[in-house]
This record gives C-alpha cells, sequence and structure tokens, in this order.
C-alpha cells in the first residue's frame, strides 16, 4: 500500500558527504514516522534516523553531529544529510516509514535500500 523509492546512495572517501532521499507514494495517508536504517553485511539491521511528522527527530549515538534528518510533508519525502562520512557508516541504507492508522494490520514499510560506501 505504501511504495518507497531511496536514491543518493554512492561510494565516497571518508570525510565525504552524501545525501539520501526517500519518497513515498501510494497510500501515504496516516504517515507518522519516518527515517533510515542500515545494515552492513553479518550485522544486524540498526538505526541511523528517524522523525517524527511534527519534527522531532531521534539519532543513533555513532553518526549525531554527523547526520541530519528532514522531511518534506507536501512531498512525503525524507532526507538524510550524511557529512563527515567514516568506513564504519557502509551498509546498505534502508528508508522506514510508520503509519498511524494500520492497514491490513501493517504499520510500517521498508524500501528496498541504497547502497553506500566509504573508502578509507
Amino acid at each position: 500500500q505504501v511504495q518507497l523509492v531511496e536514491s543518493g546512495g554512492g561510494l565516497v572517501q571518508a570525510g565525504g558527504s552524501l545525501r539520501l532521499s526517500c519518497a513515498a507514494s501510494g497510500s501515504i495517508f496516516s504517515i507518522n514516522t519516518m527515517g533510515w536504517y542500515r545494515q552492513a553485511p553479518g550485522k544486524q539491521r540498526e538505526l541511523v534516523a528517524t522523525i517524527t511528522r511534527s519534527g522531532i527527530t531521534n539519532y543513533a549515538d555513532s553518526v549525531k553531529g554527523r547526520f541530519t534528518i528532514s522531511r518534506d510533508n507536501a512531498k512525503i519525502t525524507v532526507l538524510l544529510q550524511m557529512n563527515s562520512l567514516k568506513p564504519e557508516d557502509t551498509a546498505v541504507y534502508y528508508c522506514y516509514v510508520e503509519r498511524a492508522v494500520p492497514i491490513g494490520g501493517r504499520y510500517d514499510y521498508w524500501g528496498q535500500g541504497t547502497q553506500v560506501t566509504v573508502s578509507s
């Protein structure tokens, strides 16, 4: 019911920057929290940053001060500005959307992921 399309991943040197974008479409009503998770090979998926529709943000300790999450409610898009990237940031980044009102009992949705690779 909700489709998420991520973009902006790529290869960057340590200390560089990337900007990830995720656009939601479909049954976009009642979307509350949007954000980003990431998963490196052999590791569990972990939270990177989230933002509510009212603008409340939450960041993983590892990215505080370096990443900034924002959203455009008119376009139903969430952005992640990533600065001062480190090799440890290398992972597949997944867009996340949480609904306030479920459809068929489903509250959350995931994008297909976009690869971010930071070279040393």
